[in-house]
């Protein structure tokens, strides 16, 4: 009996994890189906290049990822890259990760839902027309989604754990299959690893980080285990990132090795590199429709769980200080009857709907997506050298450093770039104003754990 009541626990405890690890990587598990064509763009469509750059990608996202790993050990019930700076700087600097992530939420959302449209346009391109419409109402339906409450999770969970079977397919067929019988529109296979020119990939590399975005969710969505004690949500945490890690990286350089060995080039306007490798892989029927629509299922899970991300710190900071006074309007504090901040929502909406500028394309919306984030992690990785410092974790110093110099120099490089410009200083100036707020109301204690509530 007691053996059977074990088996039992540890059952559900698999349930759980599995439920909250594929919910919290459907956002950096749906970047794959923009971050690789991004990527390419950038290397004007040199496929001999892709293969190298989108490896050097993942592996500045697993050096980044042991920052977050050792925020996820220091920080069990949650809190992240804010959390980890306000314990190495003061409160004053959680600011910077919060304006950043605040930031990066409301992209996520136009830039998923606008590759939602992509990955429906690809299927059905007669939806070219009505691209901007299309993206825009996505937008609001998952807004609408999201308002009924938060049951949805499973099916977040469903449709990552799907889409990544159907990836796993379309790559293993491309990957294992005859190249020619797609009509590959070149003569001869680019090699998969070449010598790459230096300085196009490294300007090109950046776009290819849109994949990063994501990796703080775990030091952050651990504090919605309140259920388990401070060992396993370590565990829980830790083992969703590099899972996440494991998972993306797969999927990047799968992707990517089937783009090369199938000569993908640069898709047409009503098509995405995803899609044409699929057709180049599985052909045009049934099964193509089916990753098409996995796709956009991922892409638009994504955007709902930006929307609750977003609401969430935005109620959290609505409700900061010991009077509740907050350092944004009370109204974001309130939740409806599904016990969602629906103002909040309803604010991720507006702003979302910056990808009317951007055309409805994912694409133009890439260059400035992944840049805010990176000031985060920025903040991370130089906070958590610091609380290295201090204990005297020479190991764990060094790989935060190395971290923070790799960050850097992607900043420095988006920093060439306008539209990489324009994303830091909207991160910059969110950070600003509630730094601004928060002092003019008496430094009311809490922000580091806005993330986590």
């Amino acid at each position: 009996m007691a053996r059977a009541g074990v088996g039992a626990m540890t059952l559900r405890r698999l349930q759980l994890f599995m439920a909250f690890a594929f919910t919290v990587m459907a956002d950096p598990v749906s970047s794959v189906a923009y971050a690789i064509e991004s990527t390419l763009r950038g290397l004007k469509g040199d496929l001999a290049t892709l293969f190298p750059t989108m490896a050097a990608v993942i592996a500045v996202i697993a050096i980044v990822s042991a920052t977050y790993d050792h925020l996820i050990q220091r920080f069990p019930s949650g809190g992240g890259g804010p959390q980890g700076v306000a314990a190495a700087f003061g409160e004053d600097w959680a600011f910077i990760p919060l304006g950043a992530l605040l930031v990066d939420f409301t992209l996520t959302v136009a830039v998923s839902c606008s590759a939602g449209a992509s990955a429906l346009i690809a299927y059905a391109p007669g939806l070219e027309p009505v691209r901007i419409l299309l993206a825009l109402t996505l937008v609001v339906l998952v807004a609408g989604v999201v308002l009924l409450g938060q049951s949805g999770r499973v099916a977040f969970a469903i449709a990552t754990q799907l889409f990544i079977l159907l990836a796993a397919a379309v790559i293993g067929s491309a990957l294992l299959g005859d190249p020619d019988r797609a009509g590959a529109s070149h003569a001869a296979t680019a090699p998969l690893v070449s010598d790459a020119a230096l300085v196009p990939l490294a300007l090109a590399i950046p776009l290819g980080m849109a994949l990063a975005t994501g990796v703080e969710a775990p030091s952050n969505a651990i504090a919605q285990l309140a259920q388990l004690d401070d060992a396993t949500r370590r565990t829980f945490g830790r083992w969703t990132l590099w899972l996440m890690v494991g998972i993306v990286g797969a999927l990047t350089v799968g992707f990517a090795a089937a783009a090369v060995r199938l000569r993908t080039g640069l898709p047409p306007e009503d098509s995405t590199l995803l899609a044409e490798v699929a057709r180049g892989s599985i052909g045009d029927g049934r099964a193509f429709a089916a990753f098409q629509a996995m796709s956009a299922l991922l892409l638009l899970s994504a955007a709902a769980s930006s929307y609750l991300a977003g609401s969430g710190v935005l109620r959290a900071l609505a409700t900061l200080g010991a009077n509740g006074q907050g350092l944004v309007p009370h109204a974001f504090g309130r939740i409806n009857r599904f016990l969602v901040p629906e103002w909040g929502v309803s604010l991720v909406l507006v702003a979302a709907a910056i990808l009317v500028a951007a055309g409805g394309s994912e694409q133009r919306l890439v260059p400035f997506y992944a840049v805010a984030v990176f000031a985060s992690f920025l903040a991370a990785t130089v906070g958590c050298a610091r609380l290295s410092w201090r204990e005297g974790r020479w190991g764990r110093l060094a790989l935060n450093l190395l971290g923070a110099l790799l960050v850097a120099m992607v900043l420095a490089v988006n920093a060439t770039r306008v539209d990489g410009v324009v994303a830091l200083l909207a991160s910059a100036a969110v950070a600003a104003y509630l730094w601004q707020v928060w002092v003019s109301r008496g430094r009311p204690t809490g922000v580091a754990e806005a993330g986590a509530r």
